[in-house]
């Protein structure tokens, strides 16, 4: 029983449940962002640039022109299929910038936290300011 005693331990630590936490929002996020991408920015991309669609951008190795990536894919050619390389740099230029929007506006929160939370420097007390200046005073005429 101590094996299981012990693995529950585990399971239930703050750090693995604040873990699975986040590995479950990532996934979500992640659903987000691919929709985003796909349905969102690649086809004002693709309106941008003609309607070039960058899933179909390939170059074939075995010197055969194909029309399209399924017909090389079919005639089981040999292809760098570039087009998903820059469909992949721009979903993390667009992942990037949503994690950083969402950290800028964690850190926010944060220092609007601290701010309210930390209590107004107090200054000396007048009774403090007298007795300086009594020991001033005593200094001067001695």
């Amino acid at each position: 029983m101590s094996f299981f005693s012990d693995f529950k331990t585990f399971l239930l630590q703050k750090d693995i449940v604040m873990l699975a936490t986040a590995v479950v929002i990532g996934a979500a996020f992640n659903k987000i962002v691919t929709s985003v991408v796909n349905d969102v920015i690649m086809p004002l991309i693709g309106v941008f640039t003609g309607g070039i669609d960058f899933t179909q951008k390939f170059i074939s190795l075995d010197g055969n022109n194909y029309e399209t990536l399924d017909a090389a894919q079919e005639a089981e050619a040999a292809v760098i299929t570039y087009g998903n390389l820059i469909q992949a740099i721009i979903y993390f230029i667009i992942i990037g910038f949503f994690i950083f929007l969402v950290l800028r506006s964690y850190e926010k929160t944060k220092k609007k936290e601290n701010v309210e939370d930390a209590p107004a420097p107090k200054g000396p007390t007048q009774e403090e300011i007298l007795l300086e200046i009594r020991d001033e005073l005593r200094k001067q005429n001695t």
